[in-house]
C-alpha cells in the first residue's frame, strides 16, 4: 500500500491512506488514530514518516493531537451560517416591535474609546484621529469560539447610550438592532469577503487547528448616506462558518 520507490513522498502516501480511512469512516469522529509504533509496523515506515503524515492531517484540520493521549479524528463542528437576510430580518423585527430571532450565543466584549486609524476613518468617512468606540467581541457557542469581530462606531453617536455598554452584548438582532435602539436606522450594508490564514492571536482566541483558513468580512453600515459602523474585520474560522448571499435583481 506504501510504495517507497514511488513518485510521491512516502509520508504523503501515508497521509493519503489515513485520509481515505477517515473519509470512509474507518476512523470516525473522536476515534484515536493508531499510535506511531502501530503505524510504523503496519506500513513499514520510519517514525519521522508517520510524524510528517500527522503534520499534514493536522494542517488539514482532520485530526487533533493531545499530548500524552494521542491523535484523534477531529469531531465535526457546528457550522454558523451568515446570510444576507440577517440584517433585513433584524430590521423587520425592530419595526414590528418584536425581539429578533437570533442565535443564542454568549459574548466576551471589550469596549474602548480610541482615535480612528486611517482605515477606519476611510470606512466611516471621518477624519483620522476622530474619536470612535472600538468594540472587540468574541462570540461563543457554549465553550466553542465561533467568530470574533472588531467594529467601530463614531463616539459622538453612541456615547452615553446602551450601545456603548459591553454588558449588553450580544444584542439580539446585532448591530442593526443596537443602533435602532438609539434611533439610528441602518438602511444599507456593504460587505467585502476575503480568505486568509489566521494570525497568532486569532489561532489562540478561536482555538483553530493549524492551517485552518479564516473568512474575513469587512462591513460598513449606512444610515442613508452616512456610514455609522465599520467592522474591521468579522473573522470566522473556515471550518465553522459559511456565507450565504441572496441578491434580488430588478
Amino acid at each position: 500500500m506504501i510504495d517507497p520507490h514511488g513518485d510521491r513522498a512516502v509520508y504523503r502516501q501515508l497521509a493519503d491512506q489515513l485520509r481515505a480511512d477517515i473519509n470512509s469512516g474507518e476512523y470516525g469522529p473522536g476515534v484515536a488514530i493508531p499510535s506511531e509504533a502501530a503505524l510504523m509496523q503496519r506500513y513499514g515506515v520510519a517514525r519521522n514518516t508517520v510524524r510528517l503524515a500527522m503534520v499534514m492531517l493536522r494542517e488539514e484540520g482532520l485530526v487533533v493531537t493531545h499530548h500524552g493521549r494521542g491523535t484523534f479524528v477531529r469531531d465535526s463542528l457546528p457550522i454558523r451560517r451568515l446570510t444576507s437576510d440577517r440584517y433585513r430580518a433584524a430590521l423587520q423585527a425592530v419595526d414590528d416591535g418584536t425581539t429578533p430571532e437570533w442565535p443564542e450565543y454568549r459574548a466576551e466584549a471589550i469596549h474602548q474609546e480610541i482615535p480612528a486609524n486611517v482605515r477606519v476613518a476611510e470606512l466611516l468617512d471621518i477624519q483620522a484621529g476622530t474619536p470612535v468606540l472600538e468594540r472587540r467581541i468574541l462570540f461563543l457557542d457554549g465553550s466553542l469560539p465561533q467568530q470574533m469581530s472588531m467594529s467601530y462606531v463614531p463616539l459622538e453617536l453612541v456615547t452615553g447610550t446602551p450601545v456603548a455598554d459591553p454588558q449588553r452584548e450580544p444584542w439580539a438582532g446585532g448591530t442593526v438592532a443596537a443602533l435602532a435602539s438609539i434611533g439610528v436606522r441602518v438602511t444599507s450594508v456593504r460587505e467585502l469577503v476575503r480568505a486568509r490564514m489566521p494570525q497568532p492571536d486569532e489561532t489562540r482566541s478561536l482555538a483553530v487547528a493549524v492551517g485552518t483558513p479564516m473568512l474575513t468580512v469587512t462591513r460598513t453600515m449606512f444610515a442613508g448616506d452616512r456610514p455609522v459602523e465599520a467592522a474591521v474585520d468579522i473573522i470566522v474560522p473556515g471550518d465553522r462558518g459559511e456565507l450565504e448571499y441572496r441578491l434580488d435583481l430588478p
